[in-house]
């Protein structure tokens, strides 16, 4: 699978993790799902991640992760999925009061992100049982916790 995903940093808040780990983390999600895929990891900060939030989902305030896709002709050799972008403030700020690793929270607002690039959605609860099962999946793949067990939060 050839995959590129591009990070672009729009904000210097503090604990970010590296461009690598951002990576690593949307091309797990990608990993047998999607082929010569291309998507950015974009790092917002509070301001930008709340002009976002109303101006696309009608919603006051940042929230941790929103997707975007890119809905333009497929290209014969690549595929554009689109952007998730993270709220850095906004997920330092759940992880504190979640009680999980930094690194833990950022990897599944990465995956969360990213799935619903690839289409899916927890609007339903069955579509929601099939995405938080394949975010656990991904997940523990890396090495982290389920982000769904009591305890670690919602």
């Amino acid at each position: 699978m050839s995959t590129g995903v591009e990070v672009q940093h729009a904000c210097a808040a503090p604990d970010i993790p590296p461009p690598v780990k951002l990576v690593r983390w949307a091309e797990a999600a990608l990993d047998g799902r999607s082929q010569d895929a291309r998507m950015t990891v974009r790092v917002v900060d509070e301001a930008e991640g709340a002009m976002l939030n109303e101006r696309y989902r009608g919603r006051t305030g940042a929230t941790n992760v929103l997707a975007f896709t890119f809905d333009a002709p497929e290209l014969p050799e690549v595929r554009i999925l689109g952007d998730v972008v993270v709220c850095a403030p906004v997920a330092a700020r759940e992880a504190r009061a979640q009680s999980k690793r930094l690194d833990a929270h950022w990897a599944h607002l990465v995956v969360h992100g990213t799935l619903h690039l690839l289409g899916f959605d927890h609007a339903e609860p069955g579509s929601a049982r099939e995405m938080e099962t394949l975010e656990r999946e991904i997940l523990d793949g890396l090495g982290y916790p389920d982000p769904y067990a009591a305890g670690v939060g919602p």
